[in-house]
């Protein structure tokens, strides 16, 4: 096994995770099995209690683990499937340590950090390492560990600790270290300054970890002379500094680490059995990062929802959007809405951005409202269901967005004027929504409908079957307390509000359908988990072909994006196939007449 630790200086948020990520991309392309872990110093057990605020996105795993969101840019980028021990918290390993010593493991023995919390990180390390993550029983070749926060951090100060007593244990030749460091650029100089990096790289040194290959972030190309200066008091060879400046998207990131011959570094100092070129998923990847850079045509979404100040917050959204519009050949415009500002109670308080926000969303091509919890904003995502609804405009609910979209249809199609969910309102006989059976209202963490689960779609016409493949079972991750009450179905469905998959028992609604509708959708689960950006998710390529005006044909075409059928070929909207139809049948009688 070999193992690449990924430490990060200076600032936090510098983009280890999408470093991590490529460099996974680049050795998968090249053959390699692999898989990743992500350490997280704080003492949360897990993810799932942060505010968005927080850390961004909650992310779920097929276990139903509530995670860091950068092991969804792991998933999305080397498509693996991770499990909830592939994310280390400071949480669960002093509590796997105390559990130990409430037993009685440590046979009497003084615990301290150095060596039974050290020592429980590397075991965890090992053990989490050798788990296949590619859908075989193959163990990984290479492990892929990203230590979050910045060296120096106290948090993070055992696990550094680990992984330098680490570097030993499983000998030089299988263990790797890459330093992501910024390289800032202040405006009054324009100078590219590398003192930060420099003190970074001492400050890794002194306890006890030589990086490897210093990764520079900056926001323009470094300079020879910077990489050779970083090379000079890094002690690096030059060829082992690293840039990576803003790139165009983050598609180019793989491609710009092959340029700077990191493979051929990787060959020979761990030994791994690399080809001289990557194989065709990396040109793929650079067919991606083209075409990304390349779309004119732009789609707008507008995204209805609460966290929008933080964009980290809707990541696997915004993701899974840019996935399904680039398969589409069109450049993705979200437009961020504040649910709050959408309801009549701003109309009074703020009249410019309640007339602001309503703009937005009028000009927009589709509508998409997301999970979250808490009633904050709740009346004005119903509000923007009930326009989309009205106003034949293209909709994708997910999670809540599909429970505001049921609590709409009861008010305003069923005439139950009281409608609401029971988490927003005492339950009663217009309660559409309800609590689930087993959630339990104690404690807070893990208590939810978590992880991969199996929704079976019934004999009824369905568009969203269709995008599927036809298929009778999809499975897909989920996240939620409460779901459709199953009293409400039959008086839904009897005014066209169509329930299309329902959960293995029957008893729960999954995807719900309109008919009438050019993609009036909603689901249960969170489809974005599980998109890639060469595999959208189904219903978000749904969404995005409603808005562009395609989705009739690419159904027509048995669910085929051109009729060349490549990935690589150009997609043209229907007008535009119109009208080349009908300049060839011009040009064809022109020529005929002369």
């Amino acid at each position: 096994m070999k193992y690449i630790l990924v430490t990060g200086g200076v600032i936090s948020g510098i983009g280890k995770g999408i470093i991590a990520s490529s460099v996974g991309t680049l050795l998968k392309a090249c053959g390699i099995s692999i898989t990743s872990i992500k350490i997280d110093p704080y003492l949360n057990i897990d993810a799932g209690t942060f505010s968005p605020y927080e850390h961004g996105e909650v992310f779920v795993l097929d276990d139903g683990g509530e995670v860091d969101l950068d092991l969804g840019n792991y998933e999305r980028f080397m498509d693996i499937t991770l499990r909830r021990d592939n994310n280390i918290t400071t949480g669960k390993i002093y509590q796997s340590v105390i559990s130990k010593e409430r037993k009685g493991d440590y046979l009497g023995k003084t615990v301290q950090v150095v060596p039974h919390v050290t020592d429980a990180i590397q075991e965890w390390v090992e053990r989490v390492s050798k788990i296949p993550v590619d859908g075989n029983d193959k163990e990984p070749d290479v492990c892929i560990i990203e230590l979050g926060g910045t060296i120096g951090d106290i948090e993070g100060m055992p696990f550094v600790e680990a992984f330098r007593q680490f570097q030993f244990r499983v000998k030089r030749q299988n263990f790797l270290n890459i330093h992501v460091s910024l390289v800032p650029q202040p405006k009054a100089t324009g100078e590219q300054k590398t003192k930060p990096t420099q003190a970074s790289v001492r400050e890794l040194r002194g306890l006890g970890l030589s990086p490897d290959l210093v990764v520079c972030r900056s926001s323009l190309p470094i300079h020879d002379g910077v990489r050779e200066k970083v090379s000079n008091f890094c002690h690096v060879a030059k060829e082992q500094v690293i840039c990576v400046h803003d790139c165009s998207s983050i598609y180019r990131v793989p491609l710009l680490l092959a340029e700077q011959n990191i493979l051929p570094f990787f060959k020979g100092r761990l030994g791994l059995d690399l080809p001289l070129r990557p194989g065709r998923p990396l040109s793929k990847w650079n067919e991606l990062a083209d075409r990304y850079d390349s779309n004119t045509s732009v789609v707008k979404v507008a995204l209805v929802g609460k966290y929008i100040k933080l964009e980290d917050a809707y990541i696997s959204i915004n993701k899974s959007l840019m996935h399904a519009a680039l398969v589409c050949n069109h450049r993705l415009q979200v437009k961020y809405i504040n649910s709050e500002e959408l309801e009549d109670t701003m109309r009074e308080k703020n009249p410019v951005k309640y007339h602001e926000a309503w703009q937005k969303l009028c000009g927009s091509d589709g509508v998409l409202v997301p999970g979250g919890f808490g009633s904050r904003g709740i009346e004005g995502k119903i509000k923007a269901a009930q326009w989309a609804r009205e106003n034949k405009k293209p909709y994708l609910g997910v999670c809540l967005g599909l429970q505001v979209a049921v609590i709409d249809f009861a008010r305003n199609v069923l005439d139950m004027k009281k409608a609401n969910s029971g988490e927003f309102a005492p339950q009663d006989d217009e309660t559409v929504i309800i609590e689930m059976p087993e959630h339990n209202p104690g404690d807070m963490g893990g208590t939810m409908r978590l992880g991969k689960r199996k929704t079976l779609f019934n004999k009824d016409k369905s568009v969203i079957k269709k995008l599927y493949g036809d298929v009778e079972v999809v499975e897909e991750r989920h996240r939620h307390r409460y779901e459709v009450n199953p009293t409400m179905v039959d008086k839904c469905e009897e005014k066209g509000l169509k329930f299309v998959g329902r959960s293995e028992d029957g008893k729960r609604m999954e995807i719900m359908e309109l008919r009438d509708h050019p993609y009036f959708v909603g689901v249960q689960y969170h489809p974005e988990y599980l998109s890639r950006p060469l595999k959208p998710s189904p219903p978000y390529l749904g969404l995005i072909l409603a808005s562009i005006g395609q989705l009739s044909s690419y159904i027509a075409r048995g669910c085929r994006l051109s009729p060349r059928s490549s990935f690589s070929d150009t997609e043209l909207s229907d007008t535009e196939e119109e009208m080349m139809t009908y300049q060839m049948s011009n040009a064809l009688r022109i020529n005929a007449s002369h």
